[in-house]
Protein backbone atom coordinates (compact mmCIF):
# COMPACT_ATOMS: atom_id res chain seq x y z
CA UNK A 1 0.00 0.00 0.00
CA UNK A 2 1.46 3.31 -0.58
CA UNK A 3 2.06 5.51 2.43
CA UNK A 4 0.03 8.42 3.25
CA UNK A 5 1.61 11.57 3.97
CA UNK A 6 -1.25 12.08 6.35
CA UNK A 7 0.36 12.71 9.53
CA UNK A 8 -2.32 11.85 12.32
CA UNK A 9 -5.37 10.04 12.43
CA UNK A 10 -7.74 11.39 14.48
CA UNK A 11 -9.61 8.61 16.83
CA UNK A 12 -13.04 9.61 15.26
CA UNK A 13 -11.66 7.97 11.81
CA UNK A 14 -13.83 5.95 10.45
CA UNK A 15 -13.60 3.29 7.40
CA UNK A 16 -15.21 5.41 4.99
CA UNK A 17 -12.55 8.21 6.13
CA UNK A 18 -9.57 5.64 6.00
CA UNK A 19 -11.00 4.44 2.83
CA UNK A 20 -10.98 7.63 1.14
CA UNK A 21 -7.41 8.93 2.20
CA UNK A 22 -5.97 5.59 1.16
CA UNK A 23 -7.88 6.41 -2.98
CA UNK A 24 -7.13 9.73 -2.74
CA UNK A 25 -3.54 9.14 -1.69
CA UNK A 26 -3.33 6.59 -4.34
CA UNK A 27 -4.71 8.87 -6.88
CA UNK A 28 -2.27 11.68 -5.93
CA UNK A 29 1.12 8.86 -6.44
CA UNK A 30 -0.34 8.39 -9.55
CA UNK A 31 -1.41 4.55 -8.94
CA UNK A 32 -3.97 5.17 -11.72
CA UNK A 33 -3.53 6.54 -15.03
CA UNK A 34 -6.01 9.01 -16.95
CA UNK A 35 -8.88 7.35 -18.70
CA UNK A 36 -8.75 4.31 -16.43
CA UNK A 37 -12.01 2.94 -15.47
CA UNK A 38 -12.42 2.62 -11.51
CA UNK A 39 -14.01 -1.14 -10.69
CA UNK A 40 -16.05 -0.52 -7.36
CA UNK A 41 -15.74 -4.31 -6.82
CA UNK A 42 -11.53 -4.44 -7.83
CA UNK A 43 -11.03 -1.45 -5.62
CA UNK A 44 -12.50 -2.94 -2.94
CA UNK A 45 -10.53 -6.42 -2.99
CA UNK A 46 -7.51 -4.57 -3.45
CA UNK A 47 -7.56 -2.74 -0.32
CA UNK A 48 -9.50 -5.56 1.55
CA UNK A 49 -12.30 -3.52 2.56
CA UNK A 50 -16.49 -3.83 1.81
CA UNK A 51 -17.60 -2.17 -1.39
CA UNK A 52 -19.78 0.41 0.26
CA UNK A 53 -16.60 2.45 1.94
CA UNK A 54 -15.32 2.33 -1.52
CA UNK A 55 -18.06 3.49 -3.40
CA UNK A 56 -18.71 6.08 -0.85
CA UNK A 57 -15.05 7.86 -1.30
CA UNK A 58 -14.95 7.28 -5.35
CA UNK A 59 -18.22 9.18 -5.23
CA UNK A 60 -16.53 11.70 -2.56
CA UNK A 61 -13.41 12.30 -4.71
CA UNK A 62 -15.62 12.67 -7.96
CA UNK A 63 -17.54 15.52 -6.52
CA UNK A 64 -14.00 16.92 -5.86
CA UNK A 65 -12.68 16.74 -9.28
CA UNK A 66 -10.06 14.08 -8.68
CA UNK A 67 -12.09 11.66 -10.55
CA UNK A 68 -15.38 12.00 -13.07
CA UNK A 69 -18.64 10.18 -13.33
CA UNK A 70 -18.79 8.67 -17.36
CA UNK A 71 -22.46 7.68 -17.85
CA UNK A 72 -22.45 3.77 -18.37
CA UNK A 73 -19.02 3.39 -16.93
CA UNK A 74 -18.82 4.27 -13.74
CA UNK A 75 -15.81 6.39 -12.48
CA UNK A 76 -12.72 7.37 -14.19
CA UNK A 77 -9.45 8.97 -13.62
CA UNK A 78 -10.44 12.18 -15.79
CA UNK A 79 -8.10 12.87 -18.92
CA UNK A 80 -6.76 16.55 -18.59
CA UNK A 81 -6.13 18.43 -21.67
CA UNK A 82 -3.03 20.28 -23.40
CA UNK A 83 -4.34 24.21 -21.59
CA UNK A 84 -5.72 22.52 -18.47
CA UNK A 85 -2.08 20.52 -18.05
CA UNK A 86 0.05 23.61 -19.13
CA UNK A 87 -2.25 25.65 -16.32
CA UNK A 88 -1.76 23.06 -13.58
CA UNK A 89 2.06 23.18 -14.29
CA UNK A 90 2.35 27.02 -13.82
CA UNK A 91 0.47 27.03 -10.33
CA UNK A 92 2.53 24.12 -9.37
CA UNK A 93 5.27 25.60 -10.13
CA UNK A 94 4.18 29.09 -8.06
CA UNK A 95 2.85 27.63 -5.23
CA UNK A 96 5.35 25.04 -4.47
CA UNK A 97 8.22 27.03 -5.28
CA UNK A 98 7.16 29.68 -2.97
CA UNK A 99 6.51 26.89 -0.31
CA UNK A 100 10.11 25.10 -0.43
CA UNK A 101 11.73 28.46 -0.31
CA UNK A 102 9.98 29.72 2.62
CA UNK A 103 10.45 25.81 4.10
CA UNK A 104 13.91 25.80 3.38
CA UNK A 105 14.16 29.33 6.15
CA UNK A 106 12.82 26.90 8.74
CA UNK A 107 14.53 23.05 8.22
CA UNK A 108 16.37 22.12 10.99
CA UNK A 109 19.74 20.10 10.62
CA UNK A 110 17.82 16.71 11.53
CA UNK A 111 15.33 17.64 8.71
CA UNK A 112 18.28 18.54 6.18
CA UNK A 113 19.58 15.34 6.58
CA UNK A 114 16.41 13.60 5.93
CA UNK A 115 15.84 15.20 2.75
CA UNK A 116 19.47 14.24 1.70
CA UNK A 117 18.82 10.83 2.58
CA UNK A 118 15.35 10.37 0.76
CA UNK A 119 17.44 12.14 -2.56
CA UNK A 120 19.61 9.06 -2.18
CA UNK A 121 16.48 6.67 -1.71
CA UNK A 122 15.36 8.08 -5.04
CA UNK A 123 18.55 8.13 -6.55
CA UNK A 124 18.98 4.24 -5.93
CA UNK A 125 14.98 3.70 -6.44
CA UNK A 126 15.76 4.95 -10.51
CA UNK A 127 19.03 2.86 -10.99
CA UNK A 128 16.58 -0.23 -10.13
CA UNK A 129 13.74 1.04 -11.98
CA UNK A 130 11.70 0.60 -8.86
CA UNK A 131 9.12 3.42 -9.72
CA UNK A 132 6.65 2.72 -6.41
CA UNK A 133 9.76 3.02 -4.04
CA UNK A 134 11.29 6.55 -6.46
CA UNK A 135 7.16 8.18 -5.59
CA UNK A 136 7.24 7.22 -2.14
CA UNK A 137 10.18 8.68 -1.29
CA UNK A 138 9.85 12.11 -3.80
CA UNK A 139 6.40 12.20 -2.18
CA UNK A 140 7.80 12.41 1.59
CA UNK A 141 10.32 14.76 0.21
CA UNK A 142 8.26 17.48 -1.16
CA UNK A 143 5.64 17.04 1.92
CA UNK A 144 8.34 17.58 4.45
CA UNK A 145 10.19 20.80 2.42
CA UNK A 146 6.47 22.18 2.13
CA UNK A 147 5.40 21.43 5.92
CA UNK A 148 8.23 22.98 6.98
CA UNK A 149 7.22 26.18 5.66
CA UNK A 150 4.41 26.52 8.24
CA UNK A 151 0.99 27.49 6.18
CA UNK A 152 -1.58 25.01 5.96
CA UNK A 153 -3.66 26.56 3.26
CA UNK A 154 -0.65 26.93 0.81
CA UNK A 155 0.06 22.61 1.97
CA UNK A 156 -3.21 22.66 1.24
CA UNK A 157 -3.79 24.25 -2.33
CA UNK A 158 -0.72 21.88 -3.18
CA UNK A 159 -1.82 19.09 -2.55
CA UNK A 160 -5.13 19.42 -4.74
CA UNK A 161 -2.76 19.96 -7.82
CA UNK A 162 -0.87 17.00 -6.79
CA UNK A 163 -4.50 15.11 -6.77
CA UNK A 164 -4.72 16.72 -10.31
CA UNK A 165 -1.36 15.88 -11.19
CA UNK A 166 -0.82 12.47 -10.19
CA UNK A 167 -2.38 10.38 -12.89
CA UNK A 168 -0.28 11.78 -15.77
CA UNK A 169 2.82 12.34 -13.23
CA UNK A 170 3.40 8.64 -13.26
CA UNK A 171 3.54 8.06 -17.15
CA UNK A 172 7.06 9.21 -16.78
CA UNK A 173 8.42 6.11 -16.54
CA UNK A 174 7.07 5.44 -19.82
CA UNK A 175 9.68 7.87 -20.90
CA UNK A 176 13.12 6.51 -20.58
CA UNK A 177 14.83 9.88 -21.35
CA UNK A 178 13.34 10.87 -17.98
CA UNK A 179 14.26 8.78 -15.51
CA UNK A 180 17.96 9.75 -16.20
CA UNK A 181 16.75 13.29 -14.99
CA UNK A 182 14.29 13.02 -12.85
CA UNK A 183 16.53 13.38 -9.39
CA UNK A 184 18.69 16.38 -10.80
CA UNK A 185 16.63 18.99 -9.39
CA UNK A 186 16.49 17.28 -6.06
CA UNK A 187 20.20 17.36 -5.98
CA UNK A 188 19.95 20.95 -6.54
CA UNK A 189 17.94 21.13 -3.45
CA UNK A 190 20.50 19.18 -1.04
CA UNK A 191 23.14 21.19 -1.98
CA UNK A 192 20.98 24.51 -2.00
CA UNK A 193 20.46 23.86 1.87
CA UNK A 194 23.97 22.82 2.54
CA UNK A 195 24.46 26.44 1.32
CA UNK A 196 21.42 28.21 2.86
CA UNK A 197 20.61 29.48 -0.26
CA UNK A 198 17.07 29.77 -0.06
CA UNK A 199 16.42 31.38 -3.67
CA UNK A 200 18.19 28.39 -5.03
CA UNK A 201 16.19 25.97 -3.28
CA UNK A 202 12.42 27.83 -4.70
CA UNK A 203 14.67 27.85 -8.06
CA UNK A 204 15.42 23.37 -8.29
CA UNK A 205 11.86 23.05 -7.27
CA UNK A 206 10.41 25.10 -10.10
CA UNK A 207 13.36 23.28 -12.06
CA UNK A 208 11.72 20.11 -11.08
CA UNK A 209 8.57 20.53 -11.95
CA UNK A 210 9.37 22.24 -15.36
CA UNK A 211 10.99 19.46 -16.09
CA UNK A 212 9.11 16.82 -15.74
CA UNK A 213 5.93 18.34 -17.25
CA UNK A 214 7.95 19.16 -20.42
CA UNK A 215 8.63 15.16 -20.78
CA UNK A 216 5.25 14.85 -19.69
CA UNK A 217 3.83 17.07 -22.95
CA UNK A 218 5.30 14.52 -25.33
CA UNK A 219 2.27 11.91 -24.33
CA UNK A 220 0.22 14.66 -25.79
CA UNK A 221 1.88 15.34 -29.00
CA UNK A 222 1.28 11.37 -29.27
CA UNK A 223 -2.27 11.91 -29.53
Amino acid sequence: MVKSHITAVPASFTQQDSTYATLRQWITVGKFVPGERLKIRNVAASMGVGEMPVRAALQRLAAEGALVNVPNAGVTVPQLSLPEFDDLLQMRMLLEGEAAERGSLRLDAAQKLTLRKLCQRMSKALKLGDADAYLVANEDFHVLLYRAAGSPTLFALIDTLWLKAGPISNQLFDIPKASAVLNDAHADVVRALANNDNAAVRRAIEKDIFVAGQFLRQLYRKK
